[in-house]
């Protein structure tokens, strides 16, 4: 039992002493500096009183956030043991190429700093890629929705808020990362040797420690902090995620990328931050009763995902009985919003 204490306690400190989490002390450090500047910069006269205001940080939604938190950080602990890991995944398709070409192919050479710079750069962008397409999905699929309404039915962020998911959306983002991180380090060993690393620094993946270190946790946060316009079309700035959270229908399908704009831009779902209105989060314009609850957190997106199932049935029957795709259309998804 005391070691299980223990095990939970190393584990939610390590969420700011890890540089590989997004609550690392200094990424914290960095967001409330740019933060504050922003204030003054809109000559704020209390910018300090206005970055922590108690109407956000103690508001009803956030102390829900902070109550998810301890308890999805025990059944994390509880599950881990049992989901796949980026080894395992990485062991198997290794395995599987030694097979397929028979111990026949040679690796190839290329200097370390080179392959590290490759390796960093390709695990980047494939699970930059892979986030964004779960995500969408999340969004798309009505399923996956009723799970990842959870995250969007904060009212109030903070960075704390990143961590407002569903049990079951944590499992299916671990499941991605393991199967991303396995492929690509599998790949990587087959066709170039075991003496591959990252480019890191303390410990975090370069390209990751750059983006937390620019203000990536005021994405969750009631700070408006947008890039130039031509920079957001390249990386999604605080700002523009911040739309994605909005509870206006215009905003209900944009900005699903974690890092890079390129893949909304290639989705079509990109929305600048320019011209665009400090927006009101949530899943609706108005809280309905005991919408931070623990069993509207946990237990009802499970009974909604279930009622929601024989019509996903009907659709998949009717997609093979057509031999056509039925794409599901916004206009269900803002549906399923409205009803939430």
């Amino acid at each position: 039992m005391l070691d299980s204490i223990a095990l939970f306690a190393d584990n939610l400190l390590g969420q700011v002493t890890d540089p590989r989490k997004r609550l690392f002390v200094a990424y914290l450090i960095s967001a409330t500096v740019i933060g504050l500047w922003l204030l003054r910069r809109h000559q704020h006269s209390h910018p300090f009183r206005a970055l922590f205001s108690k109407r956000v940080w103690w508001s009803p939604s956030a102390r829900a956030d902070y109550l998810v938190l301890l308890i999805n950080q025990g059944l994390v602990l509880l599950l881990s043991p049992l989901l796949l890991g980026r080894v395992a995944v990485a062991t198997v398709v290794y395995l599987w190429l030694q097979e397929l070409f028979d111990g026949q192919f040679s690796t190839l050479d290329i200097p370390a700093p080179w392959l590290a710079l490759i390796f960093t750069l390709v695990l980047f962008l494939l699970d930059d890629a892979s986030r964004y397409l779960l995500h969408r999905y999340m969004h798309t699929w009505p399923v996956l929705w009723a799970f990842h309404q959870v995250h969007h039915s904060a009212r109030t962020m903070t960075p704390l808020t990143v961590y407002r998911v569903h049990p079951l959306e944590s499992v299916l983002y671990i499941l991605r990362s393991a199967l991303v991180q396995g492929l690509v380090t599998a790949l990587f060993v087959f066709a170039f040797g075991a003496q591959i690393s990252l480019i890191e620094v303390l410990g975090a993946s370069l390209f990751v420690f750059m983006f937390n270190l620019v203000g990536s946790n005021l994405r969750h946060s009631h700070i408006p902090f947008a890039y130039p316009g031509w920079l957001e079309n390249w990386l999604i700035s605080p700002f523009q995620h911040q739309l994605h959270h909005s509870s206006a229908a215009a905003h209900h399908n944009v900005n699903y990328g974690a890092t890079l704009a390129i893949w909304d831009r290639l989705g079509r779902s990109l929305c600048r931050s320019k011209d665009q209105a400090r927006p009101r989060f949530g899943l609706s314009r108005r809280d309905h009763a005991n919408a931070h609850s623990l069993r509207e957190l946990y237990i009802k997106p499970v009974s909604q995902a279930v009622s929601l199932l024989p019509a996903v049935g009907a659709l998949y029957r009717r997609r093979n009985s057509e031999q056509s795709h039925v794409w599901l259309d916004k206009n269900k998804i803002t549906r399923i919003r409205s009803r939430a």
